[in-house]
């Protein structure tokens, strides 16, 4: 039987010790550019919601750290996240290799302008 996650928390508890270290920080990092969001499990993976709305959401894999979503037009950045980009709306970070979360900062206030944008 599948687990079944109720919070971030017992999400992360489920994973080796250098993976759980990258998915707090993952969660730090995305906890510091929007402190008023609300941390939940949504399809099973962490996710961060803002006005009632899943803005982000992370979760670990055999070989990396995705994220979820790209937010649409982000010409901004592309060139940073491009490395990354594996699939239709997913970034994803290697975990042999560091996380850049200068970047996981960078996607999270875009998402945070867009939501504020389409809530004015």
């Amino acid at each position: 039987m599948k687990t079944q996650f109720k919070t971030i928390d017992g999400y992360i508890k489920t994973f080796p010790k250098d993976v759980r270290e990258i998915l707090e920080k993952m969660r730090q990092t995305i906890q510091k550019e929007v402190p008023e969001a609300e941390q939940t499990i949504s399809y099973q993976i962490p996710t961060f919601n803002l006005n009632g709305k899943g803005l982000i959401s992370f979760a670990a894999w055999k070989n990396h750290i995705a994220i979820y979503s790209i937010p649409p037009g982000t010409a901004a950045f592309k060139k940073e996240i491009s490395p990354y980009i594996k699939g239709r709306g997913t970034i994803q970070f290697p975990l042999d290799k560091p996380i850049p979360y200068d970047l996981v900062k960078k996607i999270v206030g875009f998402h945070v302008e867009r939501s504020q944008a389409k809530k004015k």
